[in-house]
């Protein structure tokens, strides 16, 4: 199992630092939100995305991937009826695909939970099919790329489309194209009613990553979510991806929590 830890939560560190380290701490690979190299990312070429590769394996750690991508800057939506701004953010996702084809990244998560929204007046048929239609349109650039489009499943709370694994594994079989999969986190899970391995299990054709955290926004090991049956869960579906940690909780520092987390990850994945 690789494990891997989201680069934002080392607030205001120089990557190759953060690189560092996540690669004292033993981790296999680090994880990018792209508006912690710049503010926007459409200023960020491809060389210097894989010059950015070459700083996390000159550390002794890879880039896995990307995430938080339409986080920053503003004015992106995906399934707006407005034609030129779905058009702006079909492009930006291909941009951010390339991006991380040059870092040496295999993954970018989709979560974006304000960009995905249904907007007011607008019909949820008209919203799925016009996410399906993006979404293919970023996988013909992602996947001859070698990358994939991981779709995240999110609570109610933060949005209104795509809230359980089972509604977003039938956008990824209207998509229809093989770079189109599925991205579990452990915090979206834990609003669904069933238990957590039991949507792991249930999902196992279509899944590719994996984020490790808890509800209360911090790491794994820290609330009240036990990770045994997770652990056992991916090992039953020989799950060979990467377990990356993302947190929403920055405190006391990333470096504690990088520690902490893969300490009680390890741990756990042991056992399992």
């Amino acid at each position: 199992m690789q494990f891997a830890f989201c680069n934002e939560a080392y607030v205001n560190w120089p990557f190759e630092r953060v690189c560092g380290d996540l690669a004292a701490c033993g981790y296999g690979g680090v994880e990018i939100a792209p508006f912690t190299l710049d503010e926007d990312p459409r200023r960020i070429d491809e060389r210097r995305a894989a010059e950015v590769g070459e700083i996390a394996r000159r550390a002794g750690i890879e880039v896995v991937g990307l995430h938080w991508l339409l986080a920053k800057p503003d004015g992106f939506h995906l399934t707006a009826p407005d034609d030129a701004l779905r058009k702006r953010t079909v492009e930006f996702l291909r941009h951010l695909a390339r991006l991380c084809a040059a870092m040496g990244g295999r993954v970018m998560v989709f979560g974006s939970p304000k960009q995905r929204s249904i907007l007011p007046g607008e019909k949820a048929e008209d919203v799925f099919r016009r996410a399906a239609d993006a979404f293919r349109a970023v996988c013909e650039v992602a996947g001859p790329l070698g990358v994939t489009l991981a779709v995240e499943p999110l609570a109610p709370a933060e949005t209104d489309f795509l809230n359980t694994a089972a509604e977003t594994v039938r956008l990824i079989e209207a998509v229809d194209h093989p770079a189109c999969r599925l991205h579990l986190d452990v915090k979206a899970m834990s609003s669904e009613p069933g238990p957590i391995d039991r949507i792991i299990l249930d999902n196992r054709r279509d899944l590719a990553h994996f984020h490790a955290n808890d509800p209360n926004r911090r790491g794994p090991g820290t609330g009240t979510v036990d990770f045994a049956p997770i652990a056992q869960a991916l090992k039953t579906i020989g799950y060979d991806g990467c377990v990356s940690v993302e947190v929403f909780d920055y405190t006391p520092d990333g470096p504690t929590i990088a520690r902490t987390s893969l300490e009680y990850l390890k741990r756990m994945f042991d056992l399992a």
